[in-house]
């Protein structure tokens, strides 16, 4: 019992938290309320360097492989935040993951507004926002849990 406590701890503490002054509760509620979903990811990354500081649901969510949107393949969402990081440039995408149109993905990226943060959201599934209403969900979201310095 004891060792099953000890890995939970392990694990937990490799896990992101939040980016430094932000109340990680406060920002998992905000974007839980704006693009909350159990396909849901958020990674929020130092543009500077990368390191990912804050990530919203599980790390298995997070490393599921979608197409890309934006010409043939797929991507991760760790890929897509890479991209931004190196370039600071906003995507918003969207596209279906089935044939039959019954299921989609939505991607989003940016620089957080009056930061040194980027972030990157992926959305998956049959009522999946499209990438430009998730990034101005976020937005708000980002605003409301004092993550972004934007008025």
């Amino acid at each position: 019992m004891a060792a099953a406590g000890f890995a939970a701890l392990a694990v937990a503490a490799c896990s992101p938290t939040a980016p430094p002054g932000v109340n990680r509760d406060e920002l998992d509620a905000a974007v839980s309320r704006a693009i909350g979903d159990p396909n849901t990811c958020v990674l929020i990354a130092d543009a500077g360097s990368g390191r990912v500081n804050y990530r919203y649901n599980t790390a298995t969510a997070c490393a599921r492989e979608f197409p890309a949107c934006d010409g043939p393949g797929t991507r991760k969402l760790k890929d897509l935040l890479e991209a931004t990081v190196k370039d600071r440039k906003a995507r918003m995408l969207s596209c279906n993951t089935a044939a039959d149109a019954s299921r989609g993905v939505g991607w989003a990226s940016a620089p957080i507004a009056g930061t040194n943060y980027v972030y990157a959201a992926m959305m998956e599934g049959d009522r999946a926002f499209p990438g430009r209403m998730m990034a101005d969900r976020l937005e708000g979201a980002f605003r409301r849990a004092k993550v972004s310095k934007a008025p």
